[in-house]
């Protein structure tokens, strides 16, 4: 392959939209009857977890230190990325998957996610798309994949993980 496409592939902000995208559609899936809702709330506590945190360790530290590129907003994005992980405990502590209580909470979740997810592509990945060199957002993708891939590999989304991750 060659070494342009390859870094397309790792662009930083390619990888982090393409998990948005994801995000959003196991959002359908945790709303379907006709879906294994429980998979797929257990699907995106794992990969909500481990983005945020591949995001904030990896991308968003490195990202503050680009001209243009809004250091309030980064760190916006932290508080959002905490919101989004209670809502997210919130439901993972529901005892019955389609309960009205369930379904509530997955609204909850819905919103503080959907929200994050929209401010953060518009400002964060605008700007990083922007003022970030195609090499530098190669090799923040890089990163961000392989941490990434860590925080998946510890089960960062089990429930007991999720509540060390809030309690921070």
């Amino acid at each position: 392959m060659p070494e342009s496409a390859d870094r397309r592939e790792q662009d930083v902000v390619a990888v982090i939209l393409e998990d948005h995208r994801t995000m959003e559609e196991l959002f359908r899936r945790m709303r379907s009857v006709e879906d294994d809702r429980a998979g797929a709330l257990r699907e995106f506590s794992a990969l909500l977890i481990a983005h945020g945190e591949a995001e904030e360790s990896e991308v968003y530290g490195a990202l503050k230190r680009f001209r243009n590129v809004d250091d309030e907003e980064v760190e916006h994005g932290v508080e959002e990325h905490e919101e989004g992980n209670e809502a997210l405990l919130a439901l993972l502590e529901v005892d019955e998957v389609g309960s009205e209580e369930w379904d509530s909470k997955l609204e909850d979740l819905v919103r503080a996610v959907s929200h994050h997810l929209d401010e953060e592509e518009r400002t964060i990945l605008n700007g990083a798309r922007e003022n970030v060199p195609d090499e530098r957002r190669a090799e923040l993708g890089a990163a961000f994949l392989k941490e990434r891939e860590r925080q998946l590999e510890s089960d960062c989304g089990s429930i007991e993980n999720v509540r060390a991750v809030v309690k921070r």
